[in-house]
């Protein structure tokens, strides 16, 4: 008997929860009956729900069609209205859909692609089923820095009617805010793009790609929807200080693929390694104690950086530092040391070539003989 009790206060307070709604609750009913003024809802509550006409009008045509008898999804917005109706709305409980679908894109880190329907001076606005989402200036991959505003303006304005990848970044219903970003879509899909590439991929094959950035510490090339990182070690044989010396953005260029990190979904190229190497070939030419011919190519802390005649670059360090030696200078010098696998070359001065003229050697300073 006090089972039975207990089960019959738990049945009487779950009905007056669903008998007092709540602003905000999502409830299914069925329509019973159609006017001028709007729907009539048997929701299974104490009253029936009651969908302004104003409501119907906000739906697209295509869901305006709505029989009596059919069964809907409504939204509460005002559980007591100034004529006492439970107002329900069709056209909030659809749009809940898409907030609640919104809010899953974004859990699950998806890609969506969509057709941008406008603009404003702070970025794209765009549909989303029943919603409006927008795209900040700053979450888009290719804008361009420093633009005034008539021109970020005439950029979005080419975007307007282009369908683009998007993630969602931001979803509050509350505020009514879906912010997009298409950047980070790029981005994602980029990885994404590598992962599959990188299957595919093995080292020592040859690529060819664009540059797409210059780094300090080398460039990226993409060599098919996936980038790839061409450190500043593997630009060249001869040392590079900036990657701009070698490469430009745009430039479309042949690559070696010299890494597969599966783990980090990383590509390592060369540029260098498709050239012939100049330690390899200088391992029949060059000794210790033999003397060569070279020329000055740069100064810089470690100290002075000579270009072989026939080999590769070779390091000297004068006890007294450069003094009057400059870039272009031509020189006589002795090898000192040579690890062809480690790439080192030590150079001793014996002396400034002849034919080195006072001129050149003034041409040579004004090119930059400060050291670096």
């Amino acid at each position: 008997m006090a089972e039975i009790h207990e089960n019959l206060e738990a049945l009487l307070s779950q009905a007056d929860r669903v008998a007092e709604p709540q602003r905000g609750d999502l409830i299914r009913g069925i329509v019973i009956s159609i006017d001028e003024k709007g729907l009539i809802v048997d929701l299974g509550l104490k009253r029936d729900g009651v969908v302004p006409g104003e409501d119907l009008g906000t739906l697209p045509p295509e869901e305006a069609n709505i029989q009596v008898g059919d069964e809907i999804a409504v939204m509460v917005i005002d559980p007591v209205d100034r004529d006492g109706n439970l107002a329900v709305s069709i056209a909030q409980a659809r749009e809940s859909e898409d907030w609640l679908e919104a809010h899953r894109l974004m859990a699950k880190d998806e890609i969506i692609e969509a057709v941008p329907s406008g603009y404003n001076r702070g970025g794209l606005i765009v549909p989303f089923g029943r919603l409006r989402g927008f795209v900040p200036a700053s979450h888009l991959s290719e804008l361009p820095r420093g633009l005034d505003e008539d021109g970020r303006s005439n950029y979005l304005h080419k975007m307007v009617g282009e369908k683009l990848p998007f993630k969602v970044i931001e979803v509050d219903p509350r505020r009514r805010r879906l912010v997009f970003s298409e950047r980070k879509a790029i981005r994602q899909w980029r990885q994404e793009r590598k992962s599959q590439m990188i299957q595919q991929l093995s080292e020592g094959e040859t690529r060819s790609g664009v540059v797409t950035s210059l780094r300090e510490f080398g460039a990226f090339v993409d060599i098919g929807g996936a980038d790839g990182l061409i450190h500043i070690s593997e630009l060249s044989w001869k040392r590079v200080e900036d990657p701009t010396e070698v490469l430009s953005i745009g430039q479309e260029i042949e690559a070696q693929v010299i890494l597969l990190d599966y783990q980090a979904n990383r590509i390592g190229l060369s540029l260098k390694r498709l050239q012939p190497n100049p330690w390899e070939e200088a391992i029949d030419r060059l000794e210790i104690g033999q003397v060569v011919e070279g020329s000055i190519s740069r100064l810089a802390a470690a100290g002075i950086y000579v270009q072989l005649a026939e080999g590769p670059e070779g390091l000297l360090r004068p006890p007294d530092g450069p003094g009057s030696l400059a870039p272009g200078m031509k020189l006589k010098v002795r090898v000192s040391a040579f690890e062809p696998a480690r790439e080192r070359l030590d150079l001793e001065l014996i002396e400034i070539r002849h034919g080195t003229s006072q001129s050149e050697l003034e041409d040579s300073m004004d090119k930059g003989g400060e050291i670096q």
